[in-house]
């Protein structure tokens, strides 16, 4: 893996360059200002309806991360759609993007980023903090002691390695793993304008929504973001 600053977007950068032809493994990121941002860039082999795995794998990777650097007590939760959970309230998520949109297709490039609030834009000194108690900043949940480039180094390090998992042994053990982090499972949400209970996600971590006696699919790939 290798790192690139960037200025902007670093999800956006980092599918400029994956559009460039740059290798696998790049990550860009942009690490100034209220919030941090990190992408990075994939070369599947796989077509994109098993390749978006790697949004909820980027997810544990990036949980396992946070969860070493900060204190024990700190909890981080995944939501299907990427949301990132501190503590039960919504803070930062993670977004894709991909060469194709077409799930049969081998895309050329996927690229998986993560934006993450450390205090309040407008609000550094957390004057405000609990005013909206369902949304959160990472500093305002006892990790003022994260440093934004450990984190990027620390997230690229799990995600490597549960890459690898991924490759090895299937997807079996991601599924555990992203299941005990999931946020809102068994409970009743909405997602890309269905209602219904989410009971949990298929092969490819398509999201299980019931209602009534329908369950429905939706598939991961429904979240894949126009490329730039």
């Amino acid at each position: 893996m290798s790192g690139e600053a960037v200025v902007g977007d670093a999800l956006a950068a980092a599918c400029a360059r994956a559009a460039e032809g740059c290798d696998a493994g790049l990550i860009t990121y942009r690490l100034d200002g209220a919030e941090m941002q990190a992408a990075l860039v994939f070369a599947p082999e796989v077509p994109l309806a098993r390749a978006v795995a790697m949004l909820p794998l980027c997810g544990v990777g990036f949980q396992n991360a946070l969860g070493a650097l900060s204190p024990p007590e700190v909890a981080v939760q995944l939501e299907w759609n990427g949301g990132i959970r501190v503590n039960g309230a919504a803070c930062g998520a993670l977004r894709m993007m991909a060469s194709t949109t077409d799930p049969t297709a081998v895309p050329d490039w996927l690229v998986v980023g993560f934006t993450l609030p450390l205090y309040p834009a407008n609000d550094p000194d957390m004057a405000q903090t609990g005013l909206n108690p369902d949304q959160t900043a990472l500093y305002a949940e006892g990790c003022a002691e994260v440093q934004p480039p450990a984190l990027v180094e620390s997230w690229a390090r799990h995600t490597l390695h549960w890459i690898n998992r991924w490759e090895d042994l299937g997807p079996a053990s991601l599924h555990g793993e992203w299941r005990g982090l999931a946020y809102g499972i068994d409970e009743e949400v909405t997602a890309q304008g269905a209602s219904g209970t989410f009971i949990g996600v298929d092969e490819d971590f398509g999201m299980l929504l019931r209602a009534g006696e329908t369950t429905r699919l939706i598939p991961l790939t429904t979240l894949l973001e126009p490329a730039p």
